[in-house]
């Protein structure tokens, strides 16, 4: 590398020092920065809610409840009336099918 070369490459370096908001080889810094700053906090804050979710399930199981059921009664709540319906009657027919 040339003496020209390096004093170039380090004039860029004290431009981009200098101005937060420029460009690294066609990327904008600041904008990169804070999208994985964002991401980072809400990963953060989903993993305090999967901890919260945690604890509430550690509650139902010490008043008697059973987990597995709970968490089964969320997954339907979420699906449309029609589709745990059709879900329902396919479950009856393949149950009276094997004789249960």
């Amino acid at each position: 590398m040339s003496d020209f070369d390096a004093m170039e490459a380090k004039a860029s370096r004290d431009r981009q020092e200098a101005d937060p908001d420029s460009e690294v080889g066609g990327i904008a810094v600041d904008r990169l920065r804070s999208i994985i700053e964002r991401v980072e906090r809400l990963e953060e804050e989903r993993k305090a809610l999967a901890d919260d979710i945690k604890d509430i399930f550690a509650e139902a199981k010490s008043a008697g409840f059973e987990v597995k059921v709970i968490r089964q009664i969320i997954r339907i709540r979420k699906q449309e009336p029609a589709e745990v319906e059709e879900q329902e009657t396919l479950l009856d027919l393949y149950r009276r099918a094997l004789g249960m």
